[in-house]
């Protein structure tokens, strides 16, 4: 059976730790076939089974890659003989041959959010969100099959789209970042001292300024004692608002914004952060709160859903419009050991609920499976 993989729009990080971890855990069978198109800078498995796609033209450039896969990509399925054309961005531009099911993922919340819409300022980026909204309904509207990464974001998808093959198939972590009991080197760049640790991009809907501003609102002696560090792309409107504000709400030097930082390096900013937030109000399957409750420190989330769907019951929530509560949720775990250890241990027991290698599996059954169905199914 062949399946091709359209993966060109996994220029990010998120996109290529999915993609990573799902080539990293194939089928041991002998009759799966992959054509992989995909950025090179993504990293293939040495597997003979496994053939990386070239592309007529470049197609960094959304409207390039568009072109590509509407006037290129069907012909090379019909050339390959593809069984399933598996697209684990959402966007479904191809008309695939007879024959050849479609697979799509739903990965992006930011277009069915209009709180985080309309956050964003008007120009290219709101029209983008606008035009995504609709071709990501109509790719699941084909779909042989759409793969959900929460049940929240399938609840949004399905008041709105009757999805005839829905599978829910929640992401893993990566075991560098199951760092508690282990030691880790602490990194350069960090702080001396204590510091609570925020990973995310600076987009409005991540909520660095309420953050910065709950930490504000602590007691001195508590801005004094612990850094608040700020680890994520910063070439945002919203960055250069927070930097503004840290310097005139907080003590001098009380919070770092150190804007990105390697993926592989994550592992250690969490392990040896003294509490680590996650503030977002708009997610698919966040992430970074999974790599975070892997840690094995006191997690601190929003509590706009999904995040409660992966976060359990034990975690310290907040709501991430409202500094104050940010304030009161920092300052109970920072003031109250016992509180932070339960907190911490809750988050590391919900974290052995994700699992890489159980959800390739899934993701490789209900791959192969409808592969089958396309093969007895040809004349």
């Amino acid at each position: 059976m062949k399946i091709v993989i359209n993966a060109l729009s996994a220029r990010l990080g998120g996109g290529q730790t999915y993609l990573k971890n799902l080539l990293a855990h194939m089928p041991a069978s002998k009759d799966l076939e992959l054509l992989v198109f995909a950025p090179d800078v993504l990293s293939l498995p040495d597997d003979r089974r496994v053939r990386r796609g070239k592309t007529a033209w470049p197609t960094e450039n959304p409207l390039l890659r568009a072109a590509w896969e509407k006037m290129c990509l069907s012909s090379i399925l019909e050339r390959e003989h593809a069984d399933v054309l598996f697209c684990p961005g959402g966007l479904v531009s191809t008309r695939p041959p007879e024959g050849c099911r479609t697979v799509t993922m739903f990965r992006n919340m930011t277009p069915f959010d209009k709180r985080a819409r309309s956050g964003v300022p008007f120009g290219l980026q709101r029209v983008r969100n606008w035009m995504l909204e609709r071709l990501l309904l109509r790719g699941m509207a084909v779909a042989d099959l759409t793969i959900f990464i929460s049940d929240y974001a399938r609840g949004v998808i399905e008041a709105r789209l009757d999805v005839h093959n829905a599978k829910t198939i929640l992401h893993g972590i990566a075991a560098e970042f199951r760092t508690d009991g282990q030691k880790v080197a602490r990194p350069k760049q960090l702080p001396q001292g204590k510091y609570l640790l925020y990973v995310s991009k600076f987009e409005s809907y991540k909520h660095q300024a309420e953050v910065v501003q709950g930490f504000s609102r602590l007691a001195r002696e508590l801005q004094r004692q612990y850094t608040l560090v700020l680890v994520g792309e910063n070439n945002y409107p919203s960055a250069r608002r927070v930097a503004a504000m840290k310097d005139s709400l907080c003590e001098a030097g009380s919070v770092w914004i150190l804007g990105s930082v390697p993926y592989a390096e994550l592992p250690a900013f969490y392990h040896h952060a003294e509490a680590i937030i996650f503030a977002s109000s708009c997610e698919n399957c966040p992430n970074i709160l999974l790599e975070s409750l892997a840690s094995g420190r006191p997690v601190l989330s929003s509590n706009v859903m999904p995040m409660p769907e992966f976060g359990g019951g034990g975690i310290e929530y907040f709501s991430p419009f409202d500094p104050e509560d940010i304030a009161r949720a920092v300052r109970r775990v920072l003031t109250d050991p016992v509180h932070a250890r339960q907190v911490a241990d809750a988050g590391l027991s919900e974290s052995r609920r994700f699992d890489w290698r159980q959800s390739a599996a899934q993701t490789w059954e209900a791959l192969t499976s409808l592969a089958g169905e396309a093969i007895h199914s040809s004349p």
